[in-house]
């Protein structure tokens, strides 16, 4: 097959670009800003950034020839020339996002605003390296069937979202533990740009979950807050002073690894991670020993029926872990917000963030300050897009921290 070709160095390329370092960073100043309102006139861009109107004239013009910025009707009925509003434009740039899961694969197009243009998933027993090229194989040109030719060219990347250290987890995802070691020499720049010829971004799933949050969601505009993302494993996401924290090696918000107090059997106090007491995965084996059905996990994402005693057993497990995440993360962090969102009904995920919020409520917070409990706004795709945001972030956001790495590892 072969590769699809796009022009992902427009924006290295595009005219007067490069000039300085200055120049670059006032332009993505000025689209997070517009991001973060929706549209805004050059006179407040100005007032707001700090910087002057002439400056302020030169970046928008030349956004507005990149086709990245559009202009809106203007704002009458005040006393001199109507502002005329800018909001970025939807087709101006575009990011592809692969994610693996330990259950399914997702390939996911979006634009640059985050509405999600095509999209293909495939369940799977377990992640292997060659079902995945198979899967990047039938679906990229699929997925890109929705764009003409001249907005091709306009895909700056494919992000990739992968759990950290798959190979780590065999047991509990039910896979056999060659094929999971499979994955930690897989360089996935180099065997992807075989396929699709595209910058590669990989990063954490849940940092990605996070980033779709950061985003395209988030409309409390939390600047600091802990995110919670529940899927057949449970992770999170931490974001700082508006920007995602990634950590040195890309771990940061790894809270699944959190080591949680409990009572063994004797009464002896012991510790187990917060993955195995608060994950989807353990609701599936609940409903096994029970004798459910436990289809409709996989299945579906928005709807699972009447699973009895064992839903709401669960919901309580995974409230209970959530507290002490948000206790623990609160007294280090000062968060404003724990948002928790997942690949589970809204209904099941609105239970869980009202028994969070009454277990911390009940807690001894002495000397912590007031945490808000709060439901995600992306729902169970936000992995997905957060992948296919990464290219995007990469190339117009104004934090330019190391965001992805070569490889999750």
């Amino acid at each position: 097959m072969a590769k699809i070709k796009t022009n992902s160095n427009r924006n290295s390329n595009s005219e007067g670009r490069g000039q300085s370092g200055l120049r670059a960073s006032n332009e993505r100043r000025i689209l997070a800003l517009i991001r973060k309102h929706g549209s805004a006139p050059k006179a407040e861009i100005a007032q707001e950034l700090g910087l002057s109107a002439q400056a302020v004239t030169v970046i928008i013009k030349s956004l507005e020839k990149e086709n990245l910025l559009l202009r809106k009707e203007p704002q009458r009925g005040r006393v001199g020339q109507p502002l005329v509003p800018f909001a970025l434009n939807p087709d101006g740039a575009f990011g592809i996002g692969l994610k693996v899961d330990r259950r399914s694969f997702d390939l996911t197009l979006i634009d640059f605003v985050g509405n999600v243009k095509a999209s293909l998933h495939e369940n799977c027993d377990y992640p292997s390296v060659t079902d995945l090229l198979a899967f990047l194989k039938r679906g990229v040109e699929m997925l890109t069937l929705s764009l003409n030719q001249e907005l091709t060219t306009r895909i700056t990347g494919i992000g990739v979202a992968t759990p950290y250290e798959i190979w780590n987890w065999a047991e509990e995802a039910g896979a056999p533990a060659d094929v999971l070691n499979e994955w930690k020499t897989f360089d996935f720049s180099e065997r992807l740009t075989d396929i699709i010829d595209l910058p590669v971004y990989v990063c954490n799933d849940d940092t990605a979950a996070c980033s779709a949050e950061l985003s395209f969601g988030n409309p409390n505009r939390f600047s600091n807050f802990l995110y919670v993302f529940i899927s057949t494993f449970i992770g999170g996401g931490v974001v700082l002073n508006g920007a995602l924290l990634t950590g040195t090696r890309g771990n940061a918000g790894a809270i699944g690894s959190l080591p949680l107090p409990t009572l063994n059997s004797q009464g002896k106090l012991e510790s187990q991670q917060l993955i195995m007491h608060s994950s989807l995965y353990i609701l599936e084996n609940m409903l096994t020993e029970a004798g459910r059905d436990t289809g409709g996990l996989t299945n579906s994402s928005d709807y699972w029926g009447d699973l009895g005693e064992s839903l709401e057993i669960w919901i309580d497990m995974v409230a209970e872990g959530l507290t002490y995440a948000t206790l623990c993360s609160s007294a280090i962090f000062d968060f404003e917000a724990i948002i928790i969102d997942g690949a589970i009904p809204i209904s099941v995920r609105d239970k869980i963030v009202n028994a969070v919020a009454i277990k911390v409520q009940e807690s001894d917070t002495r000397g912590l300050s007031h945490c808000q409990v709060v439901s995600g706004t992306i729902g169970s795709k936000a992995q997905s897009i957060g992948c296919a945001n990464l290219p995007l972030l990469v190339n117009f956001t104004q934090d330019l921290q190391q965001l992805v790495t070569p490889q999750a590892q």
